[in-house]
């Protein structure tokens, strides 16, 4: 068998909707790390105090001009820039509610790539590494399950609201984040027909099923197939299911949020709140090319109202300081505006931010020039983005993990933490 086969995505959506498929053919990383010289522990000038992350993913390469590093001159946009509540810091004129919680982010205005399509740098953006036909790389969530363990006995570890990637790379099937495509239906459990007695007969066949094909063909692929099954059941059985249910919010709280994007926040929200480590909300229309100020007004807009509530419902929840909020996406726009009122891709520079989670507020690292052209000041790469995430929850983003066909791999592959932005 090719201990690099993919493990196809929507394979993960049909088994926990059915939660009775089981499909063969994947690979499982050793148990054993093994470390050549590179440090396992956590940066020692970063102290990791996220026990959980909400990554919020703006899909198609979102416009740093237009949001959080704002210009003058020919290549500002249709808005003006605003102030924020933090003195020296301004927002594009999209975010008029983000502009009051400035003094909860950190701001890296310097975050640069070299690629520029975007699938290849989407998957940059959630694993690290290049896009390969040979391998497929974990993405942070299934990281912290490998070296955490289950963040929760029944819920998953890590969670995909929409169209982000939902696949455990390398690693076993049963770190795979649950997809979910719709936060208004949530994660539903199955319409059987059966009352619990028939329902667990059924249960009971299936396992004597599953141990006669164990006992026949015994391999970790199957084993762990199994086991997601398993805790799929559990969890479609559980009070636990509760968490994906919207309709438990009362009505001012989801208005405050927004529809679409704003409910997948607040679903983001509960799924951590009830002991979910990971959960990544993408969003998806970020690539305007053509009439951008009519785009921003709908996509930033709702951006903003869904980050903000975001941010105001996790600290009065007691939940920021325990909980990194981060605003990602492939690339930055171009400076100029198009023939047809847009802008084109950009991936010399774009910005990025961190919120809660033990990360400083009203601070700005790094800088572009006066253009939105090029970073100017302490340049951040995808790698170091994605190992900053990995130590701001206290991974050892260092520590060399073997994948099954014997290649070293690392949270970030290589990148430091940008150590500046922590407390």
């Amino acid at each position: 068998m090719n201990p690099s086969l993919k493990l196809d995505p929507s394979s993960r959506r049909a088994f926990i909707m059915r939660a009775a498929k089981t499909t063969l053919g994947v690979s499982l990383l050793a148990e054993a790390d093994q470390a050549f010289g590179a440090s396992s522990a956590v940066p020692p000038n970063v102290k990791g105090r996220a026990k959980s992350v909400i990554y919020l993913y703006m899909g198609g390469g979102m416009s740093h001009i237009d949001t959080f590093d704002p210009k003058t001159g020919d290549t500002k946009g249709a808005k003006d820039l605003i102030k924020t509540n933090v003195g020296g810091i301004q927002f594009g004129g999209y975010m008029t509610r983000l502009a009051k919680h400035a003094d909860k982010m950190s701001i890296i205005r310097s975050t640069t790539t070299k690629n520029g399509v975007h699938g290849p740098a989407s998957y940059l953006m959630h694993t690290a590494y290049e896009e390969r036909g040979t391998i497929v790389h974990p993405t942070l969530g299934p990281w912290a399950r490998h070296f955490k363990g289950p963040s929760h006995k029944t819920l998953p570890s890590s969670v995909v609201i929409g169209q982000g990637t939902a696949n455990a790379g390398f690693f076993p099937p049963a770190y795979s984040p649950v997809p979910i495509s719709d936060p208004e239906k949530g994660l539903q459990s199955a319409e059987t027909g059966l009352d619990g007695a028939h329902f667990n007969r059924r249960l009971n066949l299936t396992s004597r099923f599953d141990q006669a094909f164990l006992e026949k063909f015994r391999s970790a692929e199957v084993k762990a197939y199994t086991e997601l099954y398993d805790e799929t059941v559990t969890l479609l059985a559980s009070k636990e299911l509760e968490a994906f249910d919207l309709k438990k919010e009362n009505a001012p709280t989801r208005e405050r949020y927004g529809r679409g994007f704003g409910q997948s926040c607040l679903l983001a929200r509960r799924l951590v709140q009830a002991g979910v480590r990971f959960v990544e909300v993408y969003f998806g229309g970020w690539d305007m090319h053509a009439g951008i100020d009519d785009r921003m007004n709908g996509l930033g807009t709702a951006l903003d109202q869904g980050m903000a509530a975001l941010l105001e419902d996790l600290q009065q929840q007691g939940l920021l300081e325990s909980t990194l909020v981060v605003v990602g996406t492939e690339f930055g726009r171009t400076p100029g505006i198009n023939e047809n009122s847009g802008r084109d891709h950009h991936p010399r520079v774009f910005s990025t931010v961190f919120a809660g989670g033990g990360v400083k507020g009203g601070y700005v690292h790094g800088a572009s020039d006066d253009k939105g052209y090029a970073a100017t000041e302490s340049p951040v790469t995808v790698q170091d983005f994605i190992a900053t995430i990995g130590a701001a929850m206290a991974l050892p983003v260092h520590e060399v993990v073997m994948s099954p066909s014997g290649r070293p791999f690392t949270i970030g592959d290589r990148g430091n933490a940008v150590a500046e932005i922590f407390v």
